[in-house]
């Protein structure tokens, strides 16, 4: 853990759960974040998030300073947008406005835990068959005020070709491959952070058949990437060999 997540990171050690779906946590009849979301409870302590998903990263996207002059003098306010995710289905995006630096960004960091969905990844690319979800099943779109975002799926080592903002939302995410479109007033942070964070909202929640999971290869929530594509390569060799003992047979 680096001396930045050190400093924003909470002792949950003496966490004292109010809401239903809290003490469910604690008590052990709610284990993933999976089960967390389809329970249809709402989500409104952060210390679920730190306790089903312990490897969650944060990062902050902006950070906006306002000065205004009032009759009792000039007073500033900071506005902050920050994403949390596992890097493996799960991520989050919010903003918040305070008086100091500090307590905003954490004050922001928890919205987005709040703020938590779960994606869908595949392999939606015509140009790839690897079936891994290494990319999104089919294209996203999402607006934010002007701002609109496509992602679309893009094959396998393309990587994100993307703007920053949007490009650590996906890393956050575990999208490893997409191509990205966007339209409108893209400099302001808020609206492209949110635009992007909407269009992977909305791929979550379109409804999917059965046959259309298989043939795009559509993995919700957490996968295991790495034993996903060793798995396929060592299913491939073992193919190659066979063909290479027919040959010599």
């Amino acid at each position: 853990m680096s001396e930045r997540d050190k400093k924003f990171s909470k002792d949950i050690s003496d966490w004292n759960p109010r809401t239903r779906l809290g003490k469910m946590v604690q008590k052990g009849e709610v284990t993933t974040m999976g089960e967390a979301l389809r329970t249809g409870l709402p989500l409104r302590e952060a210390e679920i998030v730190d306790v089903l998903l312990p490897d969650m990263e944060d990062e902050v996207l902006d950070v906006n300073m306002v000065q205004r002059m009032t009759d009792s003098g000039r007073r500033v306010s900071f506005t902050v947008v920050t994403v949390v995710g596992n890097g493996d289905g799960y991520v989050g995006v919010a903003k918040a406005k305070g008086k100091e630096v500090g307590p905003t960004i954490r004050k922001a960091i928890d919205v987005a835990k709040l703020n938590i969905i779960e994606i869908r990844r595949g392999c939606g690319s015509w140009e790839c068959g690897c079936g891994t979800p290494h990319s999104l099943p089919f294209a996203h779109s999402g607006k934010s005020s002007s701002v609109e975002v496509d992602i679309k799926p893009a094959p396998r080592g393309i990587g994100l070709a993307v703007a920053d903002v949007p490009k650590q939302i996906l890393l956050k995410a575990g999208v490893k491959d997409a191509w990205g479109f966007s339209r409108g007033h893209t400099r302001t942070t808020i609206n492209y952070a949110f635009a992007t964070f909407n269009a992977l909202k909305y791929g979550s929640s379109m409804r999917v058949t059965g046959g259309q999971s298989i043939s795009l290869n559509i993995a919700t929530g957490p996968v295991m990437l790495e034993s996903t594509t060793s798995g396929v390569e060592d299913t491939l060799s073992e193919i190659e060999k066979a063909e290479s003992k027919e040959e010599k047979a």
